[in-house]
């Protein structure tokens, strides 16, 4: 069966690299993927999938279908990126997907254009490997991943794959794994404190007091890190005769927090700083906002990815070290280290609200995640196809022992 993969993977190993490079030339910005999701949906049909749609929130999704609808598995990477705040950093064009000692680079090349690409190609040669599948496996391109929140992966589970009766048993991420198995990271909350009241400087000596605490919380704790604690300097407002000051505010949080707590201890702090000041008003939010989609869609999305893990010891994780390790992949399990604030994954999604078993497993790197003159190994990617494809097959496929590539 390996061999199989195999070998069609190497049949189209050059064909993926070029579809890669496609889709890290074409622009998709988080909320302006219109574009690209018309290349992967084209290129999903090409490939025959059995069923192929986009829906009204934009993701595209494919299906190939087995014996059963269940169990069904989802591989699930996001079309979109992160905006590029400073063009002159880059060495090369951010969208020239230019080749250079077998790096492919470009915005998105490792996350995770690169594994999209891998995903849908694993669904492709599954399909047309005519290895048996006892359950269903969905393609999902998603929209407004925007660093972990997951809107489109939310409407897709929601919504878009009981319309078609299906119900995931697992799911796997595109996302940068440089070829290991992860199962898992902390989570990060962004707030709004708000600090409102008649007088101007009652409100400025609150807000400022503040700020200042959590200044010198975030130096103590975070010994100067401003990617795993965050605090903005009041900004200032007046409405209808009243004075309002926001002070935003994100710091990361692990399985053993929880932002509910974290809130509750913020809004005692700062209501002890106001209590000397009986006109001020202080309230504390987890920050909101509406995100119009590409399809004129909109939803309202929080600022809030909760940590999350799949036990190390759960099947999905045991069987696909098996089976990665039967098709020669060595992979070692281990949990993403995020290493900047507002990064995430649909994982915090899928198993915390879906309760979705959920694993990582794509060809880019985390450190290239979000960053200048991003790239990814170009041999990786085609691994990656080889890899995701025998993963899924040992989820919902039938054994095939005693077949040979010649009798299939």
């Amino acid at each position: 069966m390996y061999t199989l993969l195999k070998n069609k993977t190497d049949r189209v190993a050059n064909e993926v690299v070029r579809f890669t490079r496609e889709l890290v030339r074409t622009p998709s910005v988080s909320l302006g993927e219109k574009k690209i999701a018309e290349i992967i949906e084209r290129k999903m049909k090409e490939l025959e999938y059995d069923r192929v749609f986009r829906d009204e929130w934009g993701n595209v999704i494919g299906v190939v279908y087995g014996q059963n609808l269940s169990p069904a598995v989802i591989l699930n990477s996001h079309m979109d990126t992160v905006d590029i705040k400073n063009n002159k950093k880059w060495h090369q064009d951010p969208f020239g997907a230019h080749i250079i000692d077998n790096k492919l680079y470009g915005l998105g090349a490792s996350d995770c254009k690169s594994g999209l690409a891998a995903q849908v190609y694993a669904g492709a040669i599954l399909k047309h490997s005519l290895l048996p599948l006892k359950g269903t496996l969905v393609m999902a391109a998603t929209v407004a991943e925007k660093n972990g929140r997951s809107i489109g992966l939310r409407a897709l589970v929601e919504h878009s794959l009981p319309s078609l009766e299906i119900a995931p048993s697992f799911a796997i991420l595109g996302e940068t794994t440089n070829l290991d198995l992860y199962y898992g990271h902390d989570g990060w909350v962004e707030m709004n404190i708000l600090v409102e009241g008649e007088q101007p400087f009652h409100v400025e000596d609150v807000a400022n007091g503040i700020y200042k605490d959590l200044e010198e919380t975030r130096s103590q704790q975070c010994q100067g890190h401003a990617e795993s604690f965050r605090v903005l300097p009041p900004s200032y407002e007046d409405t209808m005769g009243r004075r309002r000051a926001n002070i935003q505010f994100s710091r990361k949080i692990n399985q053993e927090q929880s932002y509910k707590d974290l809130m509750f201890h913020v809004k005692k702090n700062a209501s002890m700083i106001a209590e000397n000041f009986g006109s001020v008003a202080v309230k504390v939010d987890v920050k909101q906002e509406n995100q119009k989609l590409y399809t004129g869609k909109t939803v309202v999305a929080k600022s809030i990815v909760n940590a999350w893990s799949t036990e190390p010891y759960h099947p999905l994780i045991e069987r696909s070290r098996q089976v990665l390790a039967a098709a020669g992949c060595a992979v070692t399990p281990k949990k993403w280290q995020l290493n900047r604030l507002e990064m995430g994954t649909a994982g915090s999604a899928l198993v915390n609200k879906f309760n979705i078993p959920t694993v990582g497993y794509g060809p880019g790197q985390l450190d290239m995640a979000h960053a200048v003159n991003e790239c990814v190994e170009v041999p990786n990617i085609p691994r990656a196809v080889y890899g995701t494809a025998a993963v899924v097959h040992g989820l919902i496929g039938y054994p095939v022992f005693g077949w040979t590539s010649d009798e299939i």
